[in-house]
């Protein structure tokens, strides 16, 4: 079975014996290694599962970054706290300009509350857009007429890494193949893989396929033991995906015409 915890620490273990260094986004950016993987964590739902992550990682010693929402569903400053304490970076998951509707004036003004909010808590130096999939509006747009780094972040993965070189997996509508119902977490890229399942990248790490840097993106909350609640994911992302194929036909129907 995919998506469960013994798979994740499988996927761990087979880029640690591998001879990855780990960093956190910030460090990334201030001084790239060169075998490197950054584990990004987008903290949607479940913050507790987050947690759960971050013991893992910590008990191998290495190291991830953890984008938090604003939401209540996401926001949990305790877990902020412990995640941070185990020497995993934090940053915010923003989606100001999808929350207000396209209105860059009150999207910047959100953005700063909840920034400062964030940095009651623990120290922020990066952000990260959530994708929001079923607005219309992509919260990276908010960068148009504004800058991040006016508010003292040094990086946003969406424009600080270079995919030419980077190569980028994430697990959204929980599948490693997502460019079909991926609305706003993908990147243009020259890696072509035949990626589908984490024993994919698992025997691509084996084997030594895969390129010298890489981000990996998870969502916590979908990777679990428990088999209701796995299944229970199952179904909910299956009908999500559904939804989101849609969204992304009529857009491309929209765009024809």
């Amino acid at each position: 079975m995919d998506f469960t915890i013994k798979k994740y620490i499988e996927l761990l273990d087979a880029l640690i014996q591998a001879g990855y260094s780990f960093q956190t986004f910030s460090e990334f950016i201030k001084a790239p290694e060169k075998k490197s993987i950054i584990l990004r964590h987008d903290v949607d739902l479940k913050p507790q599962n987050s947690l759960m992550f971050a013991k893992i990682q910590s008990s191998k010693n290495i190291k991830g970054v953890y984008y938090f929402r604003s939401v209540k569903e996401s926001f949990r400053p305790k877990i902020m706290r412990k995640i941070n304490e185990l020497n995993h970076e934090i940053g915010y998951h923003y989606e100001c300009l999808a929350l207000k509707k396209g209105n860059q004036t009150e999207a910047i003004k959100k953005f700063e509350k909840d920034l400062n909010k964030f940095r009651q808590i623990v120290s922020i130096d990066t952000i990260c857009m959530h994708g929001s999939p079923m607005s219309k509006y992509d919260s990276k747009d908010l960068w148009k007429d504004y800058k991040y780094t006016d508010f003292d972040i040094i990086g946003e993965p969406y424009f600080d890494i270079d995919f030419n070189k980077v190569m980028y997996l994430t697990d959204t509508g929980r599948s490693w193949d997502n460019k079909k119902i991926s609305i706003r977490d993908k990147v243009k890229t020259p890696f072509d893989t035949n990626i589908i399942h984490t024993n994919d990248i698992i025997r691509a790490v084996t084997e030594g396929n895969l390129p010298n840097q890489l981000m990996i993106n998870f969502h916590p909350q979908r990777w679990t033991n428990n088999p209701i609640f796995w299944l229970q994911e199952l179904i909910f992302q299956n009908l999500k995906n559904i939804v989101k194929k849609i969204i992304i036909y009529r857009s491309k129907s929209f765009d024809k015409n």
